[in-house]
């Protein structure tokens, strides 16, 4: 056993169990709608984005791969879910067709439906708490790897 695991409090162990279940939750919604994990989170993207975003911004947002990204970008390309339009130098945005954007729809726009549909069931001051709270911690914790 590593020597922090016994330093590590029930409220990170909590937090750490709560966010591994969340990730399953979105998981498991990304294979009900027959899709990967890489692709329905740039699907997400480019739909929260109206049907455009920047390529670069995706691997950045999820903390995924260029890799990873790219091969999922490739194999909706081939679909015709989406395509690349070049944006200056070797940037590019990543746009949905029009089969995309009704699959997003059904997709991802679900996911964000599902969200939302919480977040407005809940007192305004308990999202505005969550959200900064949430806030708060990930900026300490970028403090926190600065130094890591």
């Amino acid at each position: 056993m590593c020597e922090t695991d016994r330093n590590i409090s029930k409220a990170i162990k909590r937090y750490n169990y709560l966010i591994g279940e969340m990730e399953a939750v979105y998981h498991e919604m990304s294979l009900k709608a027959g899709l990967s994990d890489s692709a329905m989170k740039i699907l997400y993207m480019v739909c929260d984005n109206d049907g455009r975003c920047p390529l670069q911004n995706i691997s950045r947002y999820y903390g995924m791969s260029k890799q990873t990204v790219n091969s999922a970008i490739r194999k909706l390309e081939a679909e015709g879910i989406l395509y690349l339009e070049p944006d200056g130098g070797k940037n590019k945005i990543v746009c949905l067709t029009e089969e995309g954007s009704r699959m997003a729809s059904r997709t991802a726009g679900r996911m964000m439906k599902a969200e939302n549909d919480i977040f407005v069931s809940w007192p305004e001051e308990d999202v505005q708490t969550y959200l900064e709270l949430t806030e708060r911690f990930l900026h300490a914790l970028q403090d926190s790897a600065k130094n890591f």
